[in-house]
């Protein structure tokens, strides 16, 4: 049996996104933004999602221009880490989940791992990108230490997937991110996950190396 498919990595690349522009709403979106918009939407194969995408005014600008500063990237799980593209940073991306602190840390503080590694973020959260794509109660505790003072990423990736405090954080987010003075890109409701916030960060890398589509 022999079955009839593309191979070619790049053809396969441009008419994804040529279906994607056409089958997705971005009008009133920058050039950037319909980047991220379009990568997020490739990474879970539905056009729709674009709708639950929000922008701060100057998210995908601040976050690129940390970015090109080489600035740390902070990420929730060890998958969000390797999902951003390796050859288009210079510094690895930091997890500190599995740190060999945070389940002491944790257990003694009666919270989650994801919450408890937090507190090793500290010294590297002032102009960081930060990635959450996978834990609800990691974006809450990051906007109760920026609350409390702790350095503000230049841009907060938030977009955590699940049925427990997923849609709340994010809302959380996007409803307190001007009060705090934090950029923020989110994607709404219960759907996220380490594919759609590697992505986005992925986009934005994509156009500081002139990748568009």
């Amino acid at each position: 049996m022999t079955f009839q498919f593309d191979a070619d990595p790049k053809r396969i690349e441009k008419n994804s996104f040529k279906q994607i522009r056409e089958l997705t709403a971005l009008d009133g979106l920058n050039a950037a933004q319909q980047q991220v918009v379009m990568r997020i939407v490739h990474s879970v194969g539905l056009p729709e999602v674009a709708e639950q995408v929000r922008f701060s005014a100057n998210a995908c600008d601040k976050g690129r221009a940390a970015l090109k500063a080489k600035n740390p990237i902070l990420c929730d799980a060890e998958m969000v880490k390797q999902g951003v593209t390796k050859r288009m940073i210079k510094n690895l991306p930091l997890c500190f989940l599995n740190d060999a602190r945070v389940p002491d840390l944790a257990k003694n503080l009666g919270e989650t791992r994801s919450m408890a590694a937090l507190q090793l973020w500290q010294d590297q959260l002032e102009d960081s990108v930060v990635i959450i794509g996978n834990a609800p109660t990691a974006l809450f505790r990051l906007l109760e230490m920026i609350e409390q003072g702790a350095g503000k990423p230049a841009l907060i990736i938030g977009m955590p997937v699940g049925f427990v405090g997923a849609a709340e954080s994010k809302q959380a987010l996007w409803e307190n991110h001007e009060r705090l003075g934090i950029e923020c890109i989110t994607l709404l409701g219960r759907q996220g996950g380490s594919a759609v916030s590697a992505a986005t960060c992925n986009a934005l890398l994509r156009c500081n190396h002139g990748e568009w589509y």
